[in-house]
């Protein structure tokens, strides 16, 4: 095992670096402030670099420094006046206190990273500090294992949702400690969640120029070790409190997901500081331009891209997934710009290295993994093109979703694909509607409130001229830019927002709601809060309008329907369930009407197939969709037997229980969607 690992009579430590010359352990004291010892690692085994130091315990604090070639033009960047964090650290101590030291070139030189830094960085780097990873006592711990087409994603962020709410005790606020409190998991329980995706929690660092700007890395898209705990996030427990937040989400049958970002480090480009990897072995844990190995592939857009065609790389990203599994009890991950995963060097694979491991590996293999498929590089959108097994993101899905409920046309047939689970993307190789992760809001872009209140970003806070952030958010303000006090915009964005939760919920797939949605949550139009460490990206639990609880409970019923009705979490394509389109006249869509480009006022009949049984299960369905800015009479279609009864419409979320024979019009208010059972 590579890292520091503790022996119980001293720490083993181990580094891969392929064209180092030398490697020095600097051991440091408590206060991580002075260097108490340099040992130069005495053997280097299959382009390993180790070596034993008795007696050292966990708590010791240490760092690296990687002596090689200074020769950018060849790939490598070696700097050995640049303290280095082990790739392998499980948990860091301080913070990076940016300074012209920390990169490995004289940044005021004209030629600038081909020339040598001689100062020493190590004042202004995180120290990596020896755990025993072995000593948290799990006993008792039963991980939920949630079928997958019984999943319900909640997307939130650990400081984010804690950090205003009142129920959490002040101390605990921001922090592991905070989500995993009872008031938190109850509440979170109680929207009918099974898994709770978190935000990243790899340790990553506040970018300088954000600092500069007086604003922070919010989002944590920038990791600096893989294997450590954000401690930015800790309370009174350390690193103990994330598993004691892992627990108690267990303890309540919730499963913990991490978004994980292994494509990309915080070393940036060619230009970046050199923190890690730049220093360990530049040539082998990035991908470089094959022409001119100065330069770094980009695929990520963030300056560089981690080369997971090197074997050693890939181990290090399997060793990480695994030490999450089994040491931190997580249960699976979401991979930011997963694409790059399964890039080679001719371009994705879904039969690379990276995902025959994951497919293979007796331990990853059965943890929940989610793809975001798309990266900007060449080929880079591989929506359905991850292999069986995976689920992905689904951004057709929310794009769909959003022009269907603006009444654009033709959007019809697009809709009901995505609102059956997509299987013109999924249905092949044996791959099932829960492989498409459906949402209508994530982190990245409009909450579903702003969806509806803004037809422009405002992003102003961010520092960039509003330049960042998307332009195109398929968003409409009905009148007003922002809040009003207008009864009647008001009024038609709150069905909006139940017609976007509703469709969201009632579609085939699994679902994914970004915390707060449930409420009617807004980031005041700022649709790209990654660097809004503030009241613009947390959650406000206090003070909101009546509106707010009426949205929950909403939220809540349409939840339950789907937790206890099959028909609208269908588990295969095939041999479940009948499903039939219905015009507004009552009959069966044909070509004509989905040619029609502004027939979007449509039906959808489902019926359970008598060998799905169950008390309470609803044998048949029908689900009415208006997005049209007038009221359409919907002629029901003729159930098996008996009548239809009114479960619920968002036109108003108080009504329900009137019965209706087949045949008869049901009046389908404007911007509304009706869902029906047979009585």
């Amino acid at each position: 095992m590579r890292g520091a690992t503790w022996t119980g009579e001293g720490v083993n430590f181990a580094l891969f670096s392929a064209h180092a010359e030398r490697v020095e352990l600097c051991l440091f004291d408590d206060s991580g402030e002075n260097e108490i010892a340099r040992l130069t690692l005495p053997e280097f085994t299959n382009e390993i670099w180790h070596g034993f130091v008795p007696g050292l315990k966990p708590g010791a604090l240490y760092g690296y420094r990687v002596h090689g070639p200074y020769d950018p033009g060849n790939g490598h960047r070696f700097n050995p006046n640049k303290l280095l964090i082990d790739p392998y650290a499980r948990e860091l101590a301080g913070e990076i206190k940016w300074s012209e030291a920390l990169f490995g070139y004289d940044l005021l030189h004209e030629d600038k990273d081909l020339t040598f830094d001689e100062r020493d960085s190590a004042a202004g780097m995180p120290k990596c500090r020896v755990v025993d990873p072995n000593a948290y006592d799990w006993s008792g711990d039963t991980r939920p294992d949630i079928p997958w087409p019984r999943t319900l994603i909640y997307e939130t962020h650990v400081k984010g949702f804690t950090q205003l709410n009142p129920a959490i005790p002040q101390e605990l606020r921001g922090t592991y400690e905070g989500l995993g409190h009872r008031a938190a998991v109850d509440y979170i329980k109680s929207l009918g969640i099974t898994s709770v995706e978190l935000l990243p929690v790899h340790e990553f660092p506040d970018d300088s120029h954000l600092l500069d700007r007086g604003l922070k890395n919010y989002w944590g898209y920038n990791t600096l070790a893989f294997f450590a705990p954000a401690s930015r996030y800790y309370g009174p427990r350390g690193m103990n409190g994330f598993r004691d937040m892992v627990r108690a989400f267990h303890d309540a049958g919730i499963e913990v997901i991490l978004d994980v970002v292994y494509n990309h480090t915080a070393e940036g480009n060619e230009l970046g500081p050199t923190l890690s990897f730049k220093g360990i072995d530049n040539f082998s844990y990035y991908r470089t331009m094959p022409d001119d190995h100065r330069y770094y592939i980009n695929d990520t857009g963030t300056g560089n891209t981690v080369n997971t065609s090197h074997p050693r790389v890939l181990q290090l990203i399997t060793d990480s997934l695994r030490y999450w599994v089994e040491h931190m009890h997580v249960d699976g991950f979401r991979f930011d710009l997963g694409t790059i995963l399964g890039r080679e060097p001719d371009g994705f694979d879904q039969r690379g290295g990276f995902f025959d491991v994951m497919t293979q590996d007796p331990v990853l293999s059965r943890v929940k993994l989610i793809g975001e498929p798309w990266d900007v590089g060449p080929g880079g959108y591989q929506l359905g093109g991850f292999p069986p097994g995976w689920a992905e993101w689904n951004d057709r899905y929310r794009d769909t979703v959003r022009e269907y409920w603006l009444d654009t046309d033709g959007t019809a047939p697009d809709f009901s694909a995505r609102l059956l689970g997509s299987g013109d993307i999924y249905d092949l190789r044996g791959r099932r509607p829960w492989s498409t992760i459906n949402f209508i809001a994530a982190h990245d872009g409009f909450t579903v409130n702003d969806l509806v209140s803004y037809n422009e970003k405002h992003n102003e806070a961010n520092g960039e001229d509003n330049n960042d952030g998307h332009d195109h958010n398929r968003s409409f303000n009905y009148g007003a830019e922002g809040p009003t006090d207008d009864d009647g915009i008001n009024a038609v964005r709150e069905r909006q927002k139940r017609n976007f939760l509703a469709t969201l919920l009632l579609s085939h797939g699994t679902p994914m709601l970004l915390a707060g949605d449930e409420f009617g949550r807004s980031q005041l139009g700022n649709n790209n809060g990654y660097c809004q460490d503030s009241e613009i990206s947390w959650l406000h639990w206090e003070n909101l309008p009546p509106s707010a609880d009426a949205l929950r409970d909403f939220t809540r019923r349409l939840t339950a329907i789907r937790a206890e009705q099959p028909l609208f979490r269908r588990e295969s394509w095939r041999n479940t369930m009948s499903i039939t389109w219905l015009n507004c006249n009552g009959g069966e869509q044909t070509q004509e009407h989905w040619n029609d480009p502004g027939g979007t006022t449509i039906g959808v009949q489902f019926h359970l197939h008598d060998e799905v049984e169950g008390e309470g299960i609803w044998r048949e369905a029908v689900l009415l969709f208006n997005p049209h800015d007038g009221m359409v009479p919907f002629t029901l279609p003729a159930p098996q037997e008996g009548e239809w009864q009114l479960e619920l419409t968002t036109a108003d979320p108080d009504r329900s229980g009137d019965r209706f024979t087949g045949g008869a019009a049901f009046e389908l208010e404007n911007r509304s969607l009706a869902l029906f059972r047979k009585a």
